[in-house]
């Protein structure tokens, strides 16, 4: 395919030829630099390139899509691309060093981000999670990690109010896909999902990351790195404490063997966050609204447009009867919702 300039049209950064030209032409390239050009798969939302120079350095470069690559039909505007730009540069004042990729470029024209690349070798957290591998430490370290972001922007409330105002992207990439398609698919939770949405959209605290997951986080010399930034806002930090205890309690309805440790490590998460995170944060029904948002994303992920590929279908319809149970007898904590789950996936899966 012959590459075009900027000018004429957006390029495809998965032809290795587009793009070296285009890192050319940026002068980001020596015209005799001959790197190494290769495709990352794993995303659904943008192309994503690993460029490894002869120096040694290695970029990641993502380009975004403007349809997902989903079953179900989901457009979003590529313009969230240079959220996650502004959000790597801001996260990483908050959060221990090497724990967030480095910014190195981005194009308004192109819709291209470009970061340093994580050191080889790293493992993806979500990976080692499914092959049974948890370690407390990596647990914490997940715990305080998010507990910093909400704590310390919540500190900083008026100037990251006025950074990370932009609501379009969270609204479109999560609670439409997840809330509000799945309050279509599941008519007996509508009311409830319809309800977090509007509550959701009225409470504005601290930065959320919005995609706070395994997935997300690759393990380099035994540390998490957090990437994606795709939907970060100002808002609810329940949603983020949901978001990512529905990836630990799913895997331990998945991963039957490992049950009691998964369960464990949920509520270890928790207890770590909670311990950790800014008081002012946690009043307020702040609990309360983490278990709401722990069961909507509990069923979003298994009857949404973004259903979790580990699950089986006959998983997936359990995880869906369990969550409606306790939609109807809604817990009050977060180990109770635990503690629940586990113990009503487990009768589920006995019958």
């Amino acid at each position: 395919m012959g590459y075009l300039t900027v000018n004429d049209m957006i390029i495809d950064i998965e032809d290795p030829q587009s793009l070296s030209n285009y890192l050319n032409e940026k002068n980001l390239l020596g015209s005799s630099e001959l790197p190494e050009i290769k495709v990352l798969s794993g995303g659904v939302s943008n192309k994503t390139m690993l460029v490894k120079h002869p120096s040694g350095e290695s970029w990641v470069i993502k380009q975004a899509l403007p349809q997902l690559r989903v079953e179900a039909e989901w457009f979003s505007d590529p313009r969230r691309i240079h959220l996650e730009a502004l959000g790597l540069r801001h996260v990483s004042k908050f959060i221990p060093p090497h724990s967030v990729p480095e910014f190195v470029f981005e194009d308004f024209d192109q819709h291209i981000l470009i970061m340093k690349a994580v050191p080889e070798p790293h493992s993806n957290w979500k990976t080692m999670l499914l092959n049974g591998n948890v370690k407390q430490t990596h647990i914490q370290f997940f715990a305080t990690l998010l507990a910093q972001i909400h704590s310390r922007s919540f500190a900083l409330s008026e100037l990251m109010k006025k950074v990370f105002h932009d609501y379009y992207f969270f609204e479109s990439l999560r609670l439409s896909p997840y809330y509000e398609y799945t309050a279509n698919q599941v008519q007996l939770a509508a009311e409830f999902l319809q309800k977090l949405c509007d509550e959701t959209r009225q409470i504005r605290i601290c930065v959320v990351h919005g995609d706070y997951s395994p997935k997300n986080m690759l393990v380099y010399n035994d540390q998490l790195v957090l990437l994606d930034y795709e939907v970060i806002h100002f808002g609810d930090p329940a949603f983020d404490v949901g978001f990512s205890s529905t990836h630990l309690l799913s895997k331990a309805h998945h991963l039957e063997n490992h049950r009691n440790q998964y369960q464990n490590a949920a509520r270890l998460y928790w207890d770590v966050y909670s311990g950790e995170v800014s008081k002012d944060i946690v009043s307020h029904n702040f609990e309360k609204r983490c278990v709401k948002h722990t069961l909507a994303c509990l069923l979003a992920r298994v009857a949404g447009k973004s259903t979790l590929e580990y699950l089986s279908p006959i998983e997936r319809e359990r995880q869906k009867l369990v969550v409606l149970e306790l939609i109807e007898n809604l817990p009050n904590t977060m180990p109770g919702l635990i503690t629940d789950f586990i113990d009503r996936i487990t009768k589920h899966a006995s019958h």
